[in-house]
């Protein structure tokens, strides 16, 4: 009679909910659904998530503040003994890769497989543009690592520098199941008029901004909408953005950060999605992932990992960064046939169902691990 193989532990190493990321949601699905789709695994983690919400110009910045708060996570050590492989998911600056050196090192030294996994797109251009000492260390901290992941094909530059291309491997992100509409629940492809949503946390470098510009302009030209805006603000904007909703108040609601049926809600309600991001260490957003899976119409920017899963004319429509009249425009345009999107609406709704479910990723993962 053939034995079992032996469950596999895992020790997950990385940042998870709160606060609410594209990296957090991600480890924090693999956490919860390993074990429901036919992985022999066991997993512990170790929760790296920092408690502020950091714009451009404070990510990858050294303070006593950090090196203190990250510090308290290095008496979980202990946790490496007892596991089989290491799953980390590093930052993506100088910074954000050394605090996780103690982790990989200990690994190594105990011959535990590593698994990297790059969330974004800005690796690589860190690595690029460090000192060579700061090189030096980044790359004798990661090619410790025998296997790494990127979400997309052209991420594949973010960990080339530091293992051998054949041990990098692709993962596309997911949707959460309970934001695909249930089986006796009717998506309503509203063609009326422009139903806009920006679900995302508010920083300037996801083009926030630039959207709210947008309905300024859509606002001043009587043009018909109503906008959902959804996510955490980036306190150093706060003011601006609040004076900016303000002026806009007519049209435009804030939900603040929405999860679960709240954010579902708020996708099945709109029609046209928008994320004219241009965050420097984005990867793969699952919002335009999210927004496809309810049935809308997406406006995003040729950016990082999206041309990977977004075509234009089929899952929505290209805007240009930092261009508030481009998109006004584009939306503009959109509402004179809205009747004319709803193949776009149908065809993304199908084609998320079809590849991005939380099932394929999981069962994605493990293929990775069984490799």
């Amino acid at each position: 009679m053939d034995r079992e193989p032996p469950v596999k532990k895992i020790l997950l190493i990385g940042p998870l909910p709160d606060p609410v990321t594209g990296i957090s949601l991600a480890n924090h699905t693999i956490k919860e659904y390993i074990g429901k789709y036919g992985g022999k695994y066991a997993i512990s983690s170790i929760n790296m998530s920092y408690n502020e919400l950091e714009g451009q110009g404070r990510i990858g910045k050294i303070s006593f503040e950090k090196v203190f708060f990250y510090s308290k996570f290095y008496k979980n050590l202990f946790k490496i003994f007892a596991a089989d492989i290491v799953y980390i998911t590093p930052g993506l600056t100088f910074f954000g890769v050394v605090k996780y050196a103690p982790f990989i090192y200990l690994a190594k030294t105990l011959r535990k497989e590593i698994i990297t996994h790059i969330h974004g797109n800005y690796l690589h251009i860190e690595y690029q543009n460090v000192s060579d000492w700061k090189k030096f260390v980044m790359k004798a901290i990661l090619s410790k690592t025998d296997k790494g992941i990127v979400l997309s094909n052209s991420l594949v530059c973010n960990m080339a520098p530091f293992i051998d291309k054949k041990n990098i491997y692709v993962l596309e992100n997911f949707v959460e199941d309970a934001i695909f509409p249930a089986k006796d629940e009717v998506k309503e492809f509203h063609t009326d008029y422009l139903r806009i949503l920006y679900l995302s946390n508010l920083m300037p470098e996801k083009g926030i901004f630039d959207l709210l510009d947008a309905l300024l302009i859509l606002q001043e030209k009587n043009i018909k909408f109503t906008a959902q805006i959804a996510g955490a603000i980036d306190i150093q904007h706060q003011a601006k953005i609040q004076e900016m909703l303000d002026k806009l108040s007519k049209n435009v609601e804030y939900l603040g950060i929405v999860r679960s049926q709240a954010k579902k809600a708020a996708f099945m309600k709109s029609n046209i999605f928008v994320l004219p991001t241009y965050l420097p260490w984005e990867g793969q957003p699952i919002s335009v992932l999210e927004a496809m899976a309810t049935g809308n119409v997406v406006l995003t920017s040729r950016h990082a990992g999206i041309p990977d899963i977004f075509k234009e004319n089929e899952n929505g429509y290209y805007v240009n960064k930092r261009d508030p009249e481009n998109i006004a425009q584009k939306l503009i345009d959109i509402s004179r046939n809205l009747t004319g999107q709803k193949h776009i609406m149908v065809h993304n709704q199908e084609i998320a169902a079809e590849k991005y479910r939380v099932e394929n990723y999981i069962k994605n993962f493990i293929a990775i691990l069984a490799s």
